[in-house]
C-alpha cells in the first residue's frame, strides 16, 4: 500500500486527484488533473533537493551544486522513484494513454511523483513533507554523486572524447508534447555514432542527461582514457 510506503495517510480525494492525468480528465468530461499539484510539487521538490544538498555538500559551489540537483531532480530519475513506489498502477488515464502503455512512460511517471508530492505537502505541510522526501530521494542522491552527476555531464564527456582523440560531441534534440508541458529527448553522438540518449523538462537537462550517460558509457569501455 501506498500509504505504508510513505508512512502517511493521504486525503482519498487529494490522492485521487494527484493520481488523475489530463487525458482521463477530457475523456471524462471533468476540468480536475494533477497538473496543479504536479506544479506545485515541482517547486517543493525543488527547494527540498536543493536545501539538502546545501547542507550535504558545503564544500560544493554552484557549479556542481547545479548539474548534481540535475541528476536527482529529473524526469528518468523521478520516473525510477514512482515505479519503487508503483505509482503507474495508481494513474487514471484515457483510453488512449493505457493503449500506448501510458503507466509506464517516464514524463507520466515523473509528473505523477511530483504531483503526488504536491498533495503531501497541502495535507501535511512543508516539515512533514521534506521528511518523506528525502526518504525517497535518498538513494538517487547518493547515486548520483557516485556517477559524478556533481560534475557537469556535457564538459566531462567533451574533455574525455578530446583525451581519447574522438573528436567533439554533438547532440540531436527532439521536442514532444503541448507548450505548457513539454518533454525534451537529446541523442549524444560522438564520431557520428549514437552514444545515449535522454529525456528531460527543457533542452539543457535533456542533453545533461544524454552526456552524463554517455560520459559514464565511454569511462566503463576506456578505463584509462
Amino acid at each position: 500500500m501506498l500509504s505504508e510506503q510513505l508512512g502517511v495517510t493521504l486525503d482519498p480525494a487529494l490522492l485521487e486527484l494527484a493520481f488523475t492525468h489530463r487525458s482521463f480528465a477530457y475523456e471524462s468530461g471533468s476540468s480536475e488533473t494533477n497538473e496543479r499539484l504536479e506544479f506545485l510539487g515541482d517547486s517543493v521538490l525543488g527547494l527540498i533537493v536543493t536545501e539538502e544538498l546545501y547542507k550535504r555538500y558545503p564544500d560544493f559551489d554552484e557549479s556542481r551544486l547545479s548539474p548534481l540537483r540535475s541528476g536527482v531532480v529529473n524526469m528518468r530519475a523521478l520516473a525510477d522513484i514512482a515505479r519503487g513506489l508503483q505509482l503507474g498502477q495508481y494513474i487514471r488515464l484515457g483510453k488512449g494513454e493505457e493503449v500506448t502503455n501510458g503507466r509506464d512512460k517516464n514524463s507520466l511517471l515523473a509528473d505523477a511523483l511530483e504531483a503526488l508530492i504536491g498533495a503531501i505537502y497541502l495535507q501535511f505541510g512543508f516539515a512533514q513533507c521534506t521528511e518523506i522526501v528525502r526518504t525517497l530521494i535518498s538513494p538517487t542522491m547518493d547515486s548520483a554523486v557516485a556517477r559524478g552527476a556533481g560534475l557537469d555531464g556535457k564538459t566531462a564527456l567533451q574533455e574525455l572524447a578530446a583525451t581519447l582523440g574522438m573528436g567533439a560531441p554533438e547532440y540531436i534534440v527532439s521536442e514532444e508534447g503541448p507548450d505548457h508541458d513539454k518533454n525534451f529527448t537529446a541523442v549524444a553522438m560522438l564520431a557520428s555514432q549514437e552514444l545515449s540518449s535522454g529525456t528531460g523538462k527543457s533542452k539543457r537537462e535533456a542533453e545533461q542527461v544524454a552526456a552524463r550517460a554517455a560520459y559514464e558509457a565511454l569511462k566503463t569501455a576506456n578505463p584509462q582514457g
